[in-house]
C-alpha cells in the first residue's frame, strides 16, 4: 500500500534506533530527573515536533541540499552544535535555589519552563543535520521504486517512525520520573546530574562539529 514494503521491519528497526541513547534521551531523562514527567514530556514533545520538520523537509527534497552541499551541510553542522553546547553550557551552569523558609538549605535546581523545554528539544532535534541525513538514508529502503506517490510513502513512514519514537521518548520520561521520585533524587544529587548531563552535551556538541558530510 502507497508503495511501502516490509512495514514491520521498518516498525522494529525504528523501535531499535529510538532506543539508543543520544542528545534526545539524554535531555528528557536529565528534565525528568530534576523537574518530574511534564518537564520529560515537554521535552519529548519539542523533539517529536523537530522530527516532524525534518520529515517535511526529506519528503519535499530540502534535506538533500545537506546531502549535496557541503556548504548548507556545515553552516548547519556548526549552529546545531553551538546550540547544543550553549544548553550543556547552561546545565553546568545549574545552581541550587534556596528554601523560601531556610536561606540555608537548598531545595531543588531553578526550574525551566515548560516552553524553554520544549524549545530547547525541538531545536536540539531540528539542528541537527545527521538526523536530516539519517531519514534520507534510512526511509527510501521501504519504498518501491515504482512507487506512484514517493513524497506521500515517505510521509506516512515517516509519521509511523515519528509516533513510536513518541511513544519511546514519553516512555523513557514517565519512567525516568518515576524512577527519580521513588529514589527520592536529592537537589544536590540532581544539580549534579544536570552538570554531568551538561558535560555530555558539551562533548556531543564537539562531535557534531567535527561530523564530516557522508
Amino acid at each position: 500500500m502507497f508503495g511501502i514494503h516490509d512495514l514491520t521491519l521498518f516498525v522494529i528497526s525504528g523501535l531499535l534506533l529510538n532506543i539508543m541513547p543520544g542528545p534526545d534521551s539524554l535531555l528528557i531523562m536529565a528534565r525528568s530527573a530534576t523537574q518530574g514527567w511534564r518537564a520529560g514530556c515537554a521535552a519529548a514533545l519539542g523533539i517529536g515536533a523537530g522530527t516532524f520538520v525534518h520529515i517535511g523537509a526529506a519528503a519535499v527534497g530540502l534535506s538533500a541540499v545537506l546531502a549535496t552541499s557541503a556548504t548548507a551541510f556545515t553552516v548547519v553542522k556548526w549552529i546545531g552544535a553551538a546550540y547544543i553546547v550553549w544548553c550543556g553550557i547552561g546545565m553546568l551552569r545549574a545552581r541550587l535555589k534556596r528554601g523560601a523558609a531556610d536561606a540555608v538549605a537548598p531545595s531543588a535546581p531553578a526550574p525551566a519552563s515548560l516552553q524553554r523545554i520544549f524549545a530547547q528539544g525541538f531545536l536540539t532535534n531540528v539542528l541537527n543535520p545527521k538526523v536530516a541525513l539519517f531519514f534520507l538514508a534510512f526511509v527510501p529502503q521501504f519504498i518501491d521504486s515504482d512507487a506512484t506517490n514517493k513524497p506521500l510513502a515517505f510521509l506516512i513512514l515517516g509519521c509511523i517512525f515519528n509516533f513510536n519514537g513518541m511513544l519511546w521518548c514519553n516512555g523513557l520520561a514517565l519512567f525516568t520520573a518515576f524512577a527519580s521520585a521513588k529514589l527520592k533524587v536529592k537537589p544536590l544529587v540532581a544539580l549534579w546530574l544536570n552538570r554531568v548531563t551538561g558535560g555530555i552535551f558539551i562533548a556531543l556538541g564537539a562531535r557534531l562539529a567535527l561530523a564530516e558530510q557522508h
